[in-house]
């Protein structure tokens, strides 16, 4: 495996950027700047290599970007109901930045933090140390980023946290995919399989209802696989709320720190395979649905709705406030300990 480092200027500082390159000539390149996917340049079914996840010419557009592409949010990824959750008898009070909720984390979040890095063999380990009180979250939480690119073209990424006192925690990551390249337009011709035949109905501000219910009948069934844009304008209120999927699904057959298949992404025109494995309960899948006006792409020009689509493994949205959903709260002396893998291959 080889890897190479470079550090480019920005205003929070420099930011490194890791290429892992493996024996085939496929490659991964990673970001020290939310500890994010940059990059992963893979082949298609007659072996020509493409980048296949959307990200920006300039490293320093990814500073505050509302895509958040290839990064990792936190403390808490995804929304959290006005910004409150409890822990025992003490509420705690969370920036409001996707009104009314909180979302991924603060208007920083993780995701726009430099993490410090440091490369070996085919691993990259990013970590980042929040103190106690930020974002408005309890307790000094040290998070670890660990990927891995291997020479079967997976890349797997091990999300790791520890604090000193009980607060709670999600951690995913937000790459967007698109399997004919970065620069060949829409995903809503790729197929997707989810292999959930539960998801989480939302208020109309994207907060889950607490309810878990059935796919069978609804657009929201992929089960046996079907084109992403197929009924992606269906007469269903789920899907008007967001204009498109951006919703959770309940995987098939989770248990915890058990490694289960989440989704298989597929493009008939490159030929190109995404499987998605993880120890997550849930998959947050967002179709892109406010790519326009992001900063310009790496084609060199901005990415239009739709894109891109990403399969964001973490614990359920406002899993704090539903008592029903698999627990976020870690305590002292406990590990979070989750894991998601990305392989890529052809059919």
């Amino acid at each position: 495996m080889n890897i190479e480092k470079k550090s480019v200027v920005s205003p929070k500082g420099d930011i490194t950027l890791y290429t892992l390159t493996n024996n085939s000539g496929a490659s991964v390149t990673l970001s020290s700047l939310g500890a994010g996917i940059v990059s992963v340049v893979v082949p298609d079914k007659d072996g020509k290599m493409a980048d296949v996840a959307l990200g920006y010419a300039n490293p320093v557009d990814y500073i505050g970007d509302g895509p958040c592409a290839g990064k990792t949010p936190g403390r808490y990824a995804n929304r959290i109901a006005k910004g409150k959750f409890k822990i025992g008898d003490k509420e705690y009070q969370l920036a409001i930045n996707n009104e009314p909720n909180a979302l991924h984390g603060g208007p920083e979040g993780f995701m726009n933090r430099i993490w410090d890095s440091e490369a070996k063999g085919s691993h990259v380990k990013f970590t980042y140390e929040s103190a106690d009180g930020e974002e408005g979250y309890p307790g000094n939480l040290k998070a670890t980023v660990i990927y891995s690119w291997s020479d079967e073209n997976e890349l797997k990424i091990e999300l790791l946290a520890e604090s000193d006192k009980k607060t709670v925690v999600n951690l995913t990551n937000h790459a967007y995919f698109n399997l004919d390249g970065e620069d060949s337009g829409t995903v809503l011709d790729h197929d997707l399989q989810l292999f959930a035949s539960h998801w989480l109905p939302t208020d109309d501000t994207q907060i889950p209802l607490g309810e878990i219910a059935e796919v069978k009948g609804t657009p929201m069934d992929f089960t046996a696989g079907k084109k992403i844009g197929s009924e992606i304008n269906a007469d269903f209120e789920a899907l008007k709320i967001g204009k498109g999927y951006d919703h959770c699904w309940v995987l098939d057959n989770w248990h915890k720190h058990t490694i289960i298949k989440a989704a298989r992404l597929s493009s008939d025109k490159s030929g190109r395979v995404l499987e998605v494995m993880t120890t997550q309960p849930g998959a947050q899948v967002y179709t892109g649905n406010w790519l326009g006006g992001c900063p310009v792409g790496k084609c060199g020009h901005p990415y239009n709705d739709y894109d891109g689509v990403a399969i964001e493994c973490q614990g359920f949205p406002d899993a704090p406030n539903h008592r029903n959903f698999p627990c976020q709260l870690l305590g002292p002396g406990e590990l979070y300990d989750q894991t998601i893998i990305y392989k890529f291959s052809t059919k």
